[in-house]
């Protein structure tokens, strides 16, 4: 997900698509260590995203 697509949700949608993130994060994890993971640069991508949604949600706090 982009920043500019990010920016562009509501407090309450970034904190659903963190939580999507998340889980989808941790079966990453699972999948890595059951030796199921085939595209192992998805974890770092679903890390950044975490961080960058994580990062507009405080924007948007700190805004208001």
């Amino acid at each position: 997900m982009e920043a500019s697509e990010a920016r562009d949700l509501t407090p309450d949608e970034l904190k659903d698509r963190i939580l999507q993130l998340k889980r989808e994060q941790f079966n990453l994890r699972f999948q890595k260590a059951s030796g199921q993971l085939e595209k192992t640069a998805r974890i770092g991508e679903v890390r950044k995203d975490i961080a960058r949604l994580k990062t507009i949600l405080g924007e948007k706090v700190r805004a208001n």
